[in-house]
């Protein structure tokens, strides 16, 4: 294990995208005295929390596949109480239920000792589902107490769809951009909809990542006719292509391109292997991707006339970017709560061990951290602000405000 714990020290020291910002953030020599203990896996991620970054992911794969993880349940904070938001394998509990106690102890005293894993400035922007991991049994507001269990994870499918909400107006939802083809044979599916409805509603309040060129084919649809320009002057990204790193992320191009069918996709694929390949050894350099982004984007489409786009922070990392990217468009509003902002440090690179452990870390970095406009902490704002509340737990107060945001557009 120590073998592992130095190699992930030397990855966090040379090759991740945050090296040299946050060097002497860490605490190796702490952490390795700590070994000795049993939980290799909670040491490593403990050890990695040094670097506030929650781009960062480390797993054992072999223990995910054979461990129960997951308490069947999810909670977000309002003020003084743990709201559950989705019931699923847990049946004791319903949407709407609230925590008081974990443990014995108040949701304020919790946040208090699980600072550095909470990590946010609002309550709506907290994870506690490594804090539910931690504790036995918890308190109802009603005086029930939930003694906790352990359930194997749900797998997660993902959605992308497309629904008629009325004469005018449609819903799409897009839970990631993992997969390119699946998002192309959305958009083809359901092309006569999408080109004879004037209002779209985008969905993206959860999405969980995955690659900006997977939604470069819905960029004709989001952009305004007149052109709008893309590119930002005191904006660009830089990649650290050591050598590990392009090793790294070529290795993860074959594996691409085994499940990519859409031959656009194919050619994006290729031209990261190019930049990877071409770059290799030299730092942190730019990458040049302008033949698939260029900086004045010109043949957006007439319909949709508006899009409200609906935003949280269960949006995350290639989510960050496509709300950031709506932003720039003159008929797009997003409205909801900022994203994960997870993209200051981006691109995640994969180290795996024959151990079964995997770490997942940033190559690239954004040139907004160093005059102080990164998004980690505040995601991505959007227009029009709809904090969150227990209300929505009742009724999707988003979607209500999209159609009658949508409304008021038409009447003016």
């Amino acid at each position: 294990m120590e073998r592992i714990f130095n190699e992930i020290v030397h990855i966090m020291h040379h090759d991740y995208a945050g090296c040299k910002d946050k060097q002497g953030w860490d605490r190796p020599e702490y952490f390795s005295e700590k070994l000795r203990d049993d939980n290799f896996t909670a040491i490593v991620n403990e050890y990695l929390l040094d670097f506030r970054d929650k781009h960062i992911y480390f797993t054992d794969v072999n223990a995910e596949k054979n461990v129960d993880q997951d308490r069947g349940f999810k909670v977000r904070r309002y003020e003084d109480k743990l709201y559950v938001i989705e019931a699923g394998a847990e049946d004791r509990l319903k949407k709407g239920m609230a925590f008081v106690t974990l443990g014995g102890l108040s949701i304020m005293e919790l946040k208090d000792k699980h600072d550095k894993v909470l990590a946010e400035n609002k309550a709506e922007r907290e994870n506690w589902a490594p804090i539910l991991r931690l504790y036995e049994y918890g308190k109802l507001d009603d005086g029930q107490e939930i003694r906790f269990r352990f359930y194997q994870k749900k797998e997660y499918q993902p959605d992308h769809s497309v629904k008629k909400v009325n004469e005018k107006t449609l819903l799409m939802t897009m839970t990631d951009f993992a997969d390119p083809d699946s998002i192309i044979r959305m958009v083809d599916e359901n092309k006569d909809l999408l080109e004879s409805m004037e209002n779209w509603i985008i969905d993206v309040r959860v999405n969980y990542g995955g690659g900006d060129a997977s939604y470069f084919n819905l960029l004709p649809y989001l952009m305004p006719e007149e052109g709008v320009e893309l590119a930002d002057s005191n904006e660009r990204m830089f990649f650290n292509s050591t050598e590990a790193n392009s090793d790294r992320q070529l290795a993860m191009v074959k594996e691409q391109m085994k499940g990519i069918q859409d031959e656009q996709a194919k050619a994006f694929v290729r031209a990261w292997q190019r930049e990877w390949e071409r770059n290799r050894g030299k730092g942190f350099v730019e990458f040049d991707f302008s033949e698939f982004l260029p900086d004045t984007f010109v043949g957006g489409k007439s319909i949709p006339k508006s899009i409200i786009v609906m935003a949280d922070v269960f949006c995350g990392s290639a989510g960050d970017s496509f709300v950031e990217l709506c932003k720039k468009s003159s008929k797009i509003t997003v409205i909801g709560r900022p994203t994960a902002g997870l993209n200051d440090y981006a691109n995640l690179a994969i180290q795996r061990w024959d151990e079964g452990y995997e770490l997942w870390y940033p190559t690239s970095r954004l040139s907004r951290i160093d005059d102080g406009r990164g998004m980690t902490g505040t995601g991505i704002e959007p227009d029009i602000y709809i904090p969150w509340t227990p209300e929505h737990l009742e009724k999707d107060i988003d979607l209500e405000a999209a159609m009658k945001l949508l409304e008021t557009q038409l009447a003016t």
